[in-house]
């Protein structure tokens, strides 16, 4: 994995970091968004463009527990089937060509 959207993206609209994302690896769920990690070239682009920190790189969060909760959860968002789905998300090749999930991992849900 490389980067990870964190809590602070919860209930935040301003998707800054869509619009850098050289290979459009972060999906819209309801109510924050996630980078999916086997599509991520860990340029870093994003980083930066987050008015609200919430961006970080994975192995920044080891060693903190409440960013690394974020980094399973990001996988779970993407091995697991959503609430509404009957299959997982997987690696689908592109955010744009799903377009917004309208949905969250139970995590970001509950938040």
């Amino acid at each position: 994995m490389a980067y990870v959207i964190g809590a602070n993206c919860i209930d935040v609209t301003d998707r800054a970091c869509l619009d850098v994302c050289p290979v459009d690896c972060i999906y819209v769920g309801a109510r924050k968004s996630y980078i999916n990690a086997n599509e991520c070239i860990d340029c870093g682009a994003c980083e930066p463009e987050c008015p609200v920190d919430a961006i970080f790189a994975d192995r920044a969060a080891r060693a903190d527990e409440r960013k690394a909760v974020f980094v399973s959860d990001s996988i779970s968002f993407f091995t697991e089937p959503l609430p509404g789905r009957d299959a997982p998300l997987g690696d689908p090749g592109g955010a744009s060509a799903v377009g917004e999930l309208g949905v969250d991992t139970p995590l970001v849900s509950a938040y």
